[in-house]
């Protein structure tokens, strides 16, 4: 993948600086990381989402998941074997790993499950009230006679202020 320019995003554009570095991040960190463990990310609703990941072999025990500053880290981590076990084929991959993945702003993690060797994670994207889109009522009557009444009453206002003290 080809590296991209944002310099005329910083000239135009303010508070997208975060956005910017995020992409570059992806699009370096992504040639980089591992294909181990496999792992399905799903819609599961309009505002929901289920990640699951094949960690066959991990115990509960040996899994770790950590949220920090829209960042999810799952991680697995084996005890070393204290036997030595002689192989003929070994196909079932067994070692440690570090997946992470980068969350959107409000996006949480509410639910994690192990069953039959996959892990699931539930997320929801969670958008407080004061960013949700809210209806403006429209009133009757002029603008700007509604203007001028309040400025006439914001001055009568300081006016008694300033004549009580």
């Amino acid at each position: 993948m080809r590296n991209f320019d944002f310099s005329p995003l910083y000239r135009s554009a303010i508070g997208f600086d975060r956005m910017a570095s995020l992409l570059n991040t992806m699009n370096s960190t992504e040639q980089n990381q591992p294909a181990y463990p496999p792992y399905n990310i799903e819609l599961t609703g309009e505002d929901s989402y289920r990640i699951t990941m094949a960690v066959a072999g991990f115990e509960q025990s040996e899994l770790d998941i950590q949220v920090e500053q829209n960042r999810l880290t799952i991680a697995g981590k084996k005890p070393e074997e204290s036997e030595q076990r002689n192989f003929l084929h070994r196909g079932i991959a067994a070692r440690n790993f570090e997946r992470r993945f980068q969350l959107a702003d409000h996006v949480k993690v509410t639910d994690a499950q192990l069953a039959n060797g996959l892990l699931h994670i539930e997320l929801v994207r969670e958008i407080p009230e004061a960013m949700k889109p809210r209806k403006v009522e429209i009133s009757q009557g002029n603008l700007l006679q509604h203007g001028k009444a309040d400025a006439e009453k914001a001055a009568a206002e300081s006016k008694a202020d300033s004549e009580a003290a």
